[in-house]
This record gives C-alpha cells, structure tokens and sequence, in this order.
C-alpha cells in the first residue's frame, strides 16, 4: 500500500469521460450557435424571389412589431416573424414604424421592410382640392375619387366639425363653402373623407392667421366677409399682380354703395338654383342687381386672393374688365370701361 510523501506534489485528473463529456457540451453548443445565426441569417432574408407575393399592410398608431411581424409570416411575406423581431431589435428599427398603408412583396428582405416603415413612404394616392372650386364641384371630385354618397355627405357637413376653429366663422345654416383650403391630400385605404376635410380646414385656419384676420376688419369687414370677397377676387382674375388691384376696385365699390358687377356671383346664384348661366337671372347672387356682397362666398379661396383684401393697391379705379387674352384692363370711368370691353374683350363678353 503506496503513502503519500509529506512535500509530495499532488495533482488531481479528471476522469477521462468527464473531458469527453465537456468536449461534447461544448461542440454542441458552438454546433447550436452556429446553426441558429444560419437559420437567422436565412430567415431574414426575402420569401421568394421568383414567384412574388404582394401584400398590402395597414400599420395603426401604437402598432408592435409582434402583432405586424405576425401578420406578415401568415401572409406569406416573411419567414420567420421571430426572426423579424430579432433584426428590428439588432438593426436599431424596434419602434421605429409609422402609421399607415404599405405595400410589401415576399421579394423584401426583412430589412428592407423594416426600412420601409421606419419611413413612412405610405402608400398612397392623391385627393386634390383645386383653387376657385365650388362647393359642388369639390363634392363631386370626392364621389369621383370613390367615396360614397353617406360619407361625402357627412364630411361636407359644417357641424361634422362643430369643435374646429373654423366652425365659428361660418353662419347659422351655413356651409363649407370658400372655406375648404386647396391643397393635394394623401389618401389610403384606412383614410376617412373627414379626415381630408379636416386637413384642408386646419390649412384655412392657418391662412387666416391673426394678422389676415386683423387685417381683414381694417377693411370694415367680418372674416367671414372677407373670405366672401377673397373668393369673388379668386373667380375674377387668376394673376397675382392683378389681384390688389381688382380688391381695390371692389371695395371702392363697396364703399360707394356701387353694385360689384361681378358676373361669377351671379353664375354662382344660377348654379344653386339649377338654371342657364345669365347676367340677367334674378338671385340674391347677381350683384349686377344688388349692391353689397353676396350671401356666402362662391369658391374656395386662396392666401394670395385673402391678401388682396387686407392689402388692396393704390389705385382709385372703379371698373376691369378681362381680356379674349387673360389680361385685366382697368379704367376710372364708365366711358373708358366700355371702351376696353369694346376693344380687349369681343368673344369672352358676347
């Protein structure tokens, strides 16, 4: 029987099974790691390349990456919605996504989609209010862009917006008219016709800023006065050089008690009741027959026509006339206004 030596140096192995045991563990391990960064890699790359899925997605407001990757692995956008999460998270992109309509195809990468939220390159088309439009026209152009009659009808309703700024300008029984700014709006699938409209109010709203509105009672005339004028200026003439100075002549006229004379209120009156276009028609719009302004504006209106009237020119002329060749010619006296009707305007005045 062997007796250890006192000062004998002792060293313990370890059984040789345990080396082997470790040695394994530690293969596997590296084998799994190894396995699960392939896997990743592969699952983030796109589905399907050749025979393409595309797949419109709508993203609401607080939506996780959970729920949206989800919905694209059962829609055959994605491989792996695990492995999605795991890149929005590495990539720096975890709630980062913008609200809206995408359009995504199975040829994406998961990063590319990822991208493609984080910026908000909806998509869309265009739902464009044009300058000088009646209301009419502006509720046609939204049946026309496929929206239906129930909802055109409720998003033209003035008391749809009974909390917006806006609402307060306008008179008991009133509507929207001269009141829905122009501007081009993006639409998408989810997108309300109210919401539209609500934009093109908070853009009026804009443009009658504190200093248009101060501006506009210098003048003696209410805001919702004013914007009846900007809109007459907006049907009468088109360039901006000209449009001081036709609020310059209107409101002399005003101020003298003389009749506007502007045939698009009249038009306007004949259009409401349905009937031929004439100087001659009797409506409280003809304002050839009635001095003042008429009862609402006739168009919307934009910044340009709303400065005009809190900034008119420096003339004292009291007619225009516009030209076969879209010039306005401007005169003090009757006898010259005929002269440049004469002259200047021999098919559009016929």
């Amino acid at each position: 029987m062997s007796a250890f030596r006192i000062g004998e140096k002792y060293e313990h192995k370890r059984p040789s099974w345990i080396k082997r045991v470790l040695l394994a563990s530690l293969l596997l391990v590296v084998a799994v790691v190894v396995a699960g960064i392939f896997w990743f890699r592969q699952s983030i790359q796109p589905l399907n390349a050749e025979n393409i899925t595309s797949y419109s997605i709508i993203i609401p407001i607080g939506a996780t990456e959970a729920a949206i990757s989800e919905e694209l692995e059962e829609q055959g956008i994605i491989k792996s919605a695990i492995a999605y999460r795991l890149q929005a998270r590495l990539s720096g992109k975890q709630g980062s996504m913008q609200a809206g309509e995408y359009e995504v195809t199975s040829a994406q990468s998961v990063d590319e989609i990822l991208t493609l939220f984080e910026s908000g390159m909806v998509n869309s088309e265009l739902i464009t209010i044009l300058p000088a439009q009646r209301i009419a026209q502006i509720e046609q152009s939204f049946l026309d862009a496929g929206f239906t009659q129930l909802e055109v009808t409720e998003a033209l309703d003035p008391d749809t917006y009974s909390d917006h700024p806006i609402y307060g300008y306008i008179p008991a029984g009133g509507n929207l008219e001269g009141y829905l700014y122009p501007e081009s709006f993006q639409r998408t699938r989810s997108t309300l016709l109210t919401d539209i409209v609500r934009q093109s109010l908070d853009l009026m709203n804009d443009a009658l800023s504190r200093q248009r509105i101060d501006g506009i009672l210098a003048q003696g005339l209410t805001v919702h006065e004013g914007v009846i004028l900007a809109s007459i200026i907006e049907e009468e003439v088109s360039d901006l050089d000209d449009k001081p100075i036709v609020a310059q002549v209107f409101l002399k006229r005003l101020e003298e008690g003389i009749p506007l004379g502007s045939d698009p209120t009249g038009f306007y009156g004949d259009s409401l009741n349905g009937v031929e276009e004439s100087i001659f028609n009797d409506t409280p719009y003809n304002t050839r027959l009635y001095a003042g302004l008429p009862p609402s504006p006739i168009s919307n209106v934009t910044v340009s026509s709303l400065d005009a009237v809190i900034d008119p020119s420096d003339t004292d002329y009291l007619y225009f006339v516009s030209g076969d060749d879209g010039t306005t010619h401007f005169s003090d006296t009757l006898a010259e206004h005929e002269e440049n009707t004469a002259r200047y305007c021999t098919e559009l005045c016929q």
